[in-house]
């Protein structure tokens, strides 16, 4: 008897507080690949708006990879990340200021000490809106004269593997290793530094 009235009790609430609901309806995802996952993963959980951010490994043709898959190059994947967002509180076209905000978008297949396809900047799309919005980014960056050229790959996102779960919030599990103190903890204070109002 307790437990249905905790059951019903709890359906009232939601009922009478559309804005839970409202929020669990309007969730979006995006999907970006800008170097090890570790760092990127840990830039995007700062941002305001963003609800939960996974590492995984997509852009390739291997089902289900495994990490020493993706890293040997051959799987044709790239460490990317998928972002739970509010698009309400944070837009598309935000998320993809900062992919381009917090990672060097020109070099090729390579970000940082990390060399391979793995690495490859890419931003995925699910609509020509999103298409449209990454290559204005990409055409504002240039006529700015930011960069020489951007060698991101745009392209339709298909499919997203989750990695391994000890991937997953790495850097907040291990903040004392050495990849994390030197890379990616730099890169990602960099990002904090440029992007202050977004951080929650």
């Amino acid at each position: 008897m307790i437990n249905k009235f905790i059951v019903i009790s709890i359906i009232i609430f939601q009922i009478n507080n559309p804005k839970i609901l409202n929020e669990k309806q309007e969730l979006s995802k995006a999907y970006f690949a800008s170097g090890c996952f570790w760092c990127v993963e840990s830039i995007y959980e700062n941002l305001k708006g963003v609800i939960k951010v996974d590492s995984g490994y997509s852009g390739g043709f291997k089902e289900n990879p495994s990490y020493n898959e993706v890293i040997s190059g051959k799987t044709g994947h790239a460490e990317t990340i998928e972002v739970m967002y509010n698009p309400n509180i944070i837009e598309f076209k935000t998320l993809v200021k900062v992919f381009f905000g917090s990672h060097d978008p020109s070099t090729l297949n390579k970000q940082g000490p990390d060399v391979g396809t793995q690495y490859r900047s890419i931003a995925f799309y699910m609509s020509k809106n999103e298409k449209t919005i990454i290559e204005q980014e990409i055409t504002d960056l240039l006529n700015k004269n930011l960069y020489k050229k951007i060698t991101t790959q745009i392209i339709p996102f298909k499919k997203f593997y989750i990695a391994e779960e000890y991937h997953q919030d790495y850097k907040k599990k291990n903040p004392n290793n050495f990849y994390i103190m030197k890379v990616s903890a730099p890169r990602i204070n960099k990002f904090k530094m440029n992007f202050k109002n977004l951080i929650k």
